[in-house]
């Protein structure tokens, strides 16, 4: 009663907040009690990993910690969204990919992958892919550079640019070709129903959005229930920067996912790319979050530079997103 009284003087609360993803190192009430008292705003559920049953757990525990911390935390539902993965390997074992050597990529999702012969999970690949078209595999660590495409079969050819070792259903980012694939696929809209609804979660941060559009359907989707609940779109690819003008006057708030974006644009563009979307973000007074690997090399051997990067967020009110 006396902070009312007074107006609340001589209390400090910063404008940067901090995202917090709880995974299986943080999920305990104890743990999430220190994340609290350490200054955690929004604790961010990554739906992409665990079942109804974990993320549950987590968030009765989240909110046990907050009874007994008295802090109030908001929180993200953060989308899988639709992507590109690799296949299955014969007897389940990774393959070592060579500099050099020329392999076929097949869309058919039922083959077992070997050193001549792998697919990926995107049917109009051989349509959208054209000779000299590069193919990020892994995290970007494996390179592909296609040579050509045969659309009837849906195959591509292409060079391997690097040797290195693919394992299955890893991760592929096709830079600077326009997907064909819906942004929210059948188990975003379970995990949105069935488990954030049901929750009533602050947030929702829709991964891979590409136009305005996308936040219409999920604003149908969400029908009355969309009335207290955020939506963050999440621009990881071309195509949304693009369009980010009209994904931003579509949403609540914004977060600049630089992982699959880095992968997606020249490295070059994308502090350039950041800077621009932040300031749109701040012009049209709505929240906005810079994310993927924040403090990344703090972690093992932090040097006194290093906190540098995070002063350009704090300069325009971001949100920085750190994985506990």
């Amino acid at each position: 009663m006396e902070r009312v009284l007074t107006g609340g003087k001589g209390i400090v609360r910063p404008k940067t907040k901090i995202v917090c993803t709880l995974g299986p190192a943080s999920r305990s009430v104890g743990m999430i009690e220190r994340l609290l008292k350490a200054g955690m705003n929004v604790a961010r559920f990554n739906l992409s990993h665990g079942s109804h049953a974990y993320h549950q757990q987590t968030l009765d525990n989240l909110r046990t910690a907050m009874l007994n911390t008295g802090i109030l935390c908001a929180v993200m539902l953060d989308t899988k969204g639709p992507e590109i993965r690799t296949g299955f390997l014969k007897h389940g074992k990774p393959i070592q990919l060579i500099q050099g050597k020329e392999i076929t990529i097949s869309t058919d999702y039922s083959i077992k992958g070997d050193e001549n012969t792998i697919c990926m999970s995107y049917k109009k690949l051989a349509q959208d892919l054209k000779p000299g078209s590069v193919i990020l595999c892994s995290d970007g660590t494996i390179t592909f550079t296609v040579l050509d495409c045969d659309k009837e079969l849906g195959l591509v050819h292409c060079r391997c640019d690097n040797s290195a070792v693919l394992g299955e259903r890893k991760n592929v980012n096709l830079p600077g070709v326009v997907v064909d694939l819906p942004t929210l696929t059948d188990k975003d809209k379970e995990d949105i129903l069935q488990w954030g609804v049901p929750n009533k979660v602050d947030m929702i941060a829709l991964s891979f959005v590409r136009k305005g559009s996308d936040l219409v359907e999920v604003r149908k989707l969400l029908g009355k229930h969309g009335n207290n609940t955020l939506l963050m779109s999440k621009v990881e690819n071309q195509e949304g920067v693009t369009n980010f003008d009209d994904i931003l006057a579509n949403s609540d708030a914004f977060m600049v996912a630089r992982g699959d974006l880095g992968m997606e644009i020249p490295i070059e563009k994308i502090f350039l790319a950041q800077k621009l979307m932040i300031l749109k973000a701040n012009i049209q007074g709505k929240p906005v979050v810079t994310a993927t690997q924040m403090l990344e090399s703090m972690i093992k051997s932090p040097r006194r530079l290093e906190p540098k990067p995070l002063m350009l967020p704090m300069r325009f009110s971001m949100v920085p997103t750190v994985s506990c």
